[in-house]
């Protein structure tokens, strides 16, 4: 994180919104930072997030992976740095470039089974694009499996999403404990998503973890997701987009009051 990056990482369990807030995050930094580089990473091989933010993927992380391992096996082999260094330059030529963001999707590999060799790569993928933008959102995929392997090795505030089930309180517990042995972060702190009544996430048992902030059920952002449009599609009012700053503030990365976003 040669230039301080700010890299937030998104986890939890499966289907409690991690995607949708991954969305919300990029969106409110494009628009609180139109001066920074933002990098939104899909690390979840369900590749949701491309959906979300309306971009289409034309070459995801493993297809670069496999190009690269073909070619140093179909000639004389090479040290892992260079392989390192030739990746980062084809990585940097395949990204997205959105208006005001750009994106990378690890991809899903073609093999059932063991997730191992793409998300080892990531995590120098991760460590090798950190020094080229100032904000990196990264939607994980779901469980511990990543933060376990120390895919997110180095991030600067780890976001842990849950909805009201006591399932999904119990994941982002395990997720805290792992994280706290095996990842270098500087917050973490748990978002609570689709509440009926978002008072009740006080009555939640968190074990301890910071909460960040409390979503209501949002039925405009279902009925946009429904329709296949993106975040930039909702209106600002959107209980998602108010979820999502008031975590980023919380964090100190949006400060209060509309101003524009900072470095912490």
């Amino acid at each position: 994180m040669d230039r301080y990056s700010t890299i937030i990482a998104v986890a939890g369990k499966g289907g409690v919104g991690k995607t949708a807030l991954s969305a919300a995050f990029v969106r409110l930094l494009t628009e609180a930072c139109p001066d920074k580089k933002i990098l939104a990473i899909d690390a979840d091989p369900a590749v949701g997030l491309a959906g979300a933010l309306g971009v289409e993927v034309r070459e995801t992380l493993d297809d670069i992976r496999k190009a690269i391992v073909a070619s140093a096996e179909n000639g004389a082999p090479r040290a892992a740095i260079e392989l390192l260094g030739e990746a980062r330059f084809r990585i940097l030529d395949t990204l997205v470039e959105e208006r005001r963001f750009a994106f990378l999707a690890i991809g899903r590999p073609e093999a059932a089974g063991c997730y191992c060799t793409v998300n080892a790569y990531l995590k120098e993928v991760m460590t090798l694009l950190a020094r080229d933008f100032d904000y990196v959102v990264v939607d994980g995929e779901a469980g511990v499996e990543q933060i376990n392997r120390r895919v997110m090795e180095k991030v600067t505030h780890l976001v842990l999403v849950t909805d009201p089930s006591r399932r999904g309180t119990q994941v982002i517990q395990t997720i805290r404990r792992v994280a706290e042995e095996l990842v270098m972060f500087r917050r973490c702190g748990a978002v609570v998503n689709r509440l009926e009544d978002p008072a009740m996430a006080s009555e939640l048992d968190l074990g301890g973890i910071e909460l960040l902030a409390a979503i209501p059920a949002d039925k405009v952002q279902a009925e946009n997701d429904i329709r296949g449009k993106s975040v930039f599609d909702l209106p600002p009012e959107a209980a998602i987009l108010r979820g999502a700053a008031a975590c980023l503030t919380r964090l100190g990365i949006l400060p209060s009051g509309g101003e524009k976003g900072k470095e912490v």
